[in-house]
């Protein structure tokens, strides 16, 4: 029989949130370096890097579901394929509002550029790995 609510998350799964959340983090921290495509509260305006910023309190809020057994893989499933499709949009495809040359660009050094574009590759595979793993636990719940 399928594991229940929380008992689908497991270590595995866990690792993968964090690996994507320092890899979100970095990738945050690369806008604030490289000064392009920020927002509030960094600067007054908001754009669409204030918005990202919620995407940690939606992960802080399903740590806490899971730990108390109120969240399970499904939360964790919808929550980083969200953000897999956001992130994807977001920087590659006819959409893209910032695109590589965004993250490559603004660096003086191409080895900072490329590796900036490196860690946002990072953070691409990390999520999308995460996604399909927690789809997979979330699938034998059912």
């Amino acid at each position: 029989m399928g594991r229940r609510g929380s008992e689908s998350v497991d270590g595995r799964l866990y690792g993968l949130i964090v690996l994507s959340t320092v890899f979100g983090i970095g990738h945050h921290v690369d806008h604030v370096v490289r000064g392009n495509h920020v927002g509030w509260p960094l600067i007054p305006e908001i754009t669409p890097f204030t918005y990202t910023l919620a995407i940690y309190p939606f992960l802080a809020a399903g740590l806490y579901l899971t730990l108390t057994e109120r969240a399970g893989a499904g939360y964790w499933a919808v929550l980083l394929g969200a953000i897999f499709a956001l992130v994807t949009v977001t920087h590659f495809g006819p959409w893209a509002t910032e695109p590589p040359g965004d993250v490559v660009g603004p660096y003086e050094s191409a080895l900072a550029g490329y590796a900036a574009f490196a860690w946002l590759l990072g953070l691409v595979g990390a999520l999308l790995v995460a996604t399909c793993y927690s789809v997979l636990r979330w699938r034998r719940v059912a």
